[in-house]
């Protein structure tokens, strides 16, 4: 057996070097790297109890028989519309998020809603802490088996022993390896932690889902390379102020990256929000300025989100420009627009744009609704609450044509609105005119709006 050597290894980015550097060259950044203990591979496999390398050959492609996966189903119809349909047998899925964002809460209710036994590792509470928030959530299954233990080589032994049809671990960066001298939570120790869990999920054919931290760049916390090693990617986002949380998908082998979840954190855990533009829509009384609403999609979900924003004179001298759920990027290239194509000086005024609810939208479907937001409330004019709004803004002033436009002014009808503004090349789309009773009202210019909804209130 070869005698483990030491290097030292970037905690930013898993980079290595055999002597300490003040600056790491691959990240940049400064005094990250500490000196770890590097064991061979054969001692890594023994310790995990993992047998020797078998040889693979190389086979034609028309060769290779496909067969159906049958996904598991979770009983949660927004995280199986993230996944794509459910959880793939044999997969790894890693979920990231700022720390109270509701993370173990979720993974929670998946364990005890699940038909399969499931294994529930926590490294970082007892079980009593699990039972306690097992009660919250009003519990009544009993085939969630409950594991507190950090060390990767009594974990994977429990797995083979009671052969659950989903693994939980909560968290990754609180376990570790006695094949690594290192404390848990470094790159190293993820890095060797995961792969072992990863290689028993692939040969048993065991789904895991881990639970990662976050660091304060808002990435996942521990070396790049994880998000690489792992299936899927999930990210549950929110606002600690708001009870509404979003998971996105940020990397999926077995479905799309497109789609959204929406969820409501209540006293009793999370609720799953099937129609969030009924919750996201504030009822006001149609006489408040700088109010839009704009149809977004995210993946194959329409719903109608509620613009906010605010214009008013720099009390600074500095204009500032502020976002709370937008690109603040993109809102100042929507500010630029309005400025050299429809004649509106908003370079010495401060702008303050929100999206109600505390979520994010990343549609570009939403910049007429940005624009007309902010013009409302530069005007002080108010837009009649019966008006929504879908359409991409070009730097020329034009209004670009969206996708999946019949389904936005379906939600738009559903949703009790009477008149929706899209781009004039959607005129082709005649089959809209004929399932709507919605006035479909068609713009090719932002010019065209600022006539259509504010000259007569002039």
């Amino acid at each position: 057996m070869k005698k483990p050597s030491t290097t030292y290894v970037c905690q930013q980015c898993g980079a290595t070097s055999p002597k300490w550097l003040g600056k790491c060259p691959s990240c940049g950044q400064w005094n990250t790297y500490n000196e770890e203990l590097v064991q061979t591979t054969d001692r890594i496999r023994s310790a995990s109890g993992i047998g020797g390398r078998t040889v693979n050959r190389a086979v034609h492609i028309s060769e290779i028989q496909t067969r159906d996966v049958t996904r598991i189903n979770t009983n949660n119809n927004e995280f199986n519309r993230v996944l794509g349909g459910g959880i793939v047998p044999g997969s790894v899925i890693l979920i990231g998020g700022e720390p109270g964002i509701g993370k173990s809460t979720l993974s929670l209710q998946i364990a005890l809603n699940i038909p399969q036994k499931t294994l529930y590792v926590s490294g970082e509470e007892s079980a009593s802490q699990i039972k306690l928030r097992a009660d919250r959530l009003k519990a009544t299954t009993d085939t969630c088996l409950i594991l507190c233990e950090v060390t990767v080589e009594n974990i994977i032994p429990q797995i083979r022993e009671n052969n659950p049809g989903l693994v939980i671990i909560d968290s990754i960066q609180t376990l570790r390896t006695d094949s690594v001298e290192s404390s848990p939570g470094t790159v190293t120790q993820i890095r060797e932690c995961a792969d072992l869990l990863i290689r028993h999920a692939k040969e048993n054919n065991v789904p895991i889902i881990l639970i990662g931290h976050i660091n304060k760049d808002g990435n996942i916390a521990g070396p790049k390379i994880l998000e690489h090693m792992v299936d899927t990617v999930l990210q549950f986002e929110g606002d600690s102020s708001h009870v509404y949380r979003v998971l996105r998908g940020i990397k999926n082998r077995f479905g799309t990256t497109s789609e959204m979840g929406i969820f409501e954190m209540l006293g009793d855990g999370l609720r799953e929000v099937s129609n969030p533009g009924e919750l996201l829509l504030h009822k006001h009384d149609g006489n408040t300025s700088g109010v839009s609403v704009a149809v977004a999609v995210e993946g194959l979900r329409p719903f109608a989100v509620e613009i906010q924003s605010l214009v008013s004179t720099a009390a600074y001298g500095v204009p500032q420009r502020s976002t709370t759920g937008f690109d603040q990027k993109r809102l100042n290239m929507l500010l630029a627009v309005l400025e050299r194509r429809a004649g509106f000086r908003l370079g010495t005024k401060d702008v303050f744009l929100n999206i109600a609810g505390g979520i994010k939208i990343i549609d570009p479907a939403m910049d007429l609704a940005v624009m007309v937001a902010v013009l409302s409330s530069d005007l002080d004019i108010s837009i009649d609450a019966k008006t929504c709004f879908a359409g991409e803004v070009g730097l020329t002033g034009e209004i670009r044509p969206v996708n999946r436009v019949e389904q936005r002014i379906s939600e738009a009808e559903k949703l009790g609105f009477e008149r929706i503004v899209i781009s004039s090349g959607h005129r082709k789309n005649t089959s809209i005119l004929h399932v709507s009773t919605i006035e479909i009202v068609h713009c090719g210019k932002i010019e065209e709006v600022f006539r259509l909804l504010f000259a007569r209130s002039r």
